[in-house]
């Protein structure tokens, strides 16, 4: 798309977007909701408010960018409807994954995280997203969906408690839990693996 003149409308054509952005805009909320017909269903909402809104474009970012940002939009809305709807019970889902790594009360240093020596292009290849994916089914929704606002889309602490409806402090155990399960189920089926 080129850039319009600051007088001219920027050019758009909605019929073209699914095939320009579907791929892009689908990939983006399946990491973050883990659910293909959720995923699904925000981008075909994100595309229904993009055509109700096109007048909007000014055309000061790409339209792939502008789209994005109504999908961030849609996600944090369902999260926050979601969020009221699940009874907060994300606190214990740790409870007896960690209990192994403790022994007579104090922690086991011989069980310890282990250093992650691999090629930085081989963990960033799509195989490895998959298993981050897999990782991620593994975590109460609500612990995922801190994480992946705090880490994928950088989203500020009073923004995930408002959305999530949850303290500060919850925010907090949430995101060091995740990180614990997420680092320890990567050990085992990405780093350790044969």
């Amino acid at each position: 798309m080129q850039k319009p003149s600051s007088n001219e409308a920027p050019q758009v054509d909605p019929k073209c977007w699914v095939d320009e952005h579907g791929d892009c805009l689908y990939r983006f909320a399946l990491l973050r909701v883990r659910k293909p017909e959720t995923a699904e269903d925000l981008v075909q909402d994100t595309l229904l408010a993009a055509v109700k809104a096109v007048d909007n474009f000014t055309g000061r970012s790409s339209e792939r960018s502008w789209l994005v940002g109504i999908l961030k939009h849609k996600i944090a809305d369902h999260f926050r409807k979601h969020g009221r709807e699940t009874p907060f019970t994300d606190m214990e889902f740790l409870g007896d994954e960690m209990s192994h790594k403790f022994e007579d009360g104090f922690w086991n240093h011989d069980i310890g995280p282990k250093d992650w020596q691999e090629d930085e292009a081989v963990t960033f290849s799509g195989e490895f997203w998959q298993t981050m994916r897999d990782c991620m089914k593994k975590l109460p929704p609500r612990v995922a969906n801190a994480f992946m606002m705090r880490e994928m889309d950088d989203a500020g602490t009073p923004e995930i408690c408002e959305t999530l409806g949850i303290s500060q402090s919850n925010l907090w155990v949430m995101l060091h839990r995740a990180r614990m399960a997420l680092r320890e189920c990567l050990e085992m089926n990405w780093f350790g693996r044969a």
